[in-house]
């Protein structure tokens, strides 16, 4: 099991919502947000922030530093690495089993990601054997695409999808997101897609609408 930062916003939540960093950063990058989310009405939640495992990343000179998996192409199509993409979802799978033993059944757990964080969010949320409550995949992509009709499990295939891009994304460019969503959506999943005015970041309004979105799911899966 990866060490991770948990906080509640409650001392009895009945949801959980897993976050997944970006490359190079750690579980703390986004707990700010739990704040911002009670401000914004979103339900009480347990949200989790896992730190992903060190590696050598590629495209970094082989640095070690916090990565869900390997990048060897900044196009990130070529040479995608497989086995550290299947890697990083079974970490998630260790979390969502953990949670369910908790108390939390999967139509109450939200997978959560930015940038890599939320390539394993699609990656692993869309192979679930039981459907969960929403997937939120911000500044990302769909990893191992030409595998991803194969492996997907049909029981999520109605599971509300937030997937935002920055328009002047340099990292992720917002083409690939966009393509991504474009494949998911043609497959017939509900995704709602958000584009916005910035980098590879997260903005005030990016959160309001995922708030909008957490309260709608979080309400329906009570």
């Amino acid at each position: 099991m990866l060490d991770y930062v948990e906080l509640s916003s409650h001392e009895n939540p009945h949801h959980t919502i897993i976050w997944l960093h970006g490359l190079g950063a750690d579980g703390y990058d986004f707990v700010p947000v739990v704040k911002e989310f009670e401000a914004l009405g979103v339900p009480a939640a347990r949200y989790l922030f896992p730190h992903a495992p060190k590696r050598a990343v590629t495209i970094n000179g082989g640095m070690h530093m916090r990565a869900w998996y390997d990048i060897t192409e900044m196009d990130f199509v070529r040479q995608e690495d497989a086995a550290g993409v299947r890697e990083a979802q079974a970490h998630t799978q260790a979390l969502i089993d953990r949670e369910i033993t908790r108390g939390i059944p999967p139509h109450r757990i939200v997978l959560a990601g930015f940038s890599q964080g939320g390539a394993i969010a699609l990656h692993t949320g869309l192979r679930q054997a039981q459907p969960l409550a929403g997937i939120v995949a911000l500044s990302t992509y769909l990893p191992l695409a030409p595998h991803f009709e194969a492996e997907r499990n049909l029981a999520n295939a109605s599971v509300p999808i937030f997937m935002a891009h920055g328009t002047a994304d340099q990292i992720v460019p917002m083409a690939r997101g966009a393509e991504s969503c474009a494949k998911l959506q043609a497959l017939g999943y509900d995704v709602r897609w958000h584009p916005y005015p910035m980098q590879h970041s997260v903005c005030a309004e990016e959160l309001s609408e995922l708030a909008d979105f957490l309260r709608t799911i979080l309400s329906e899966s009570a």
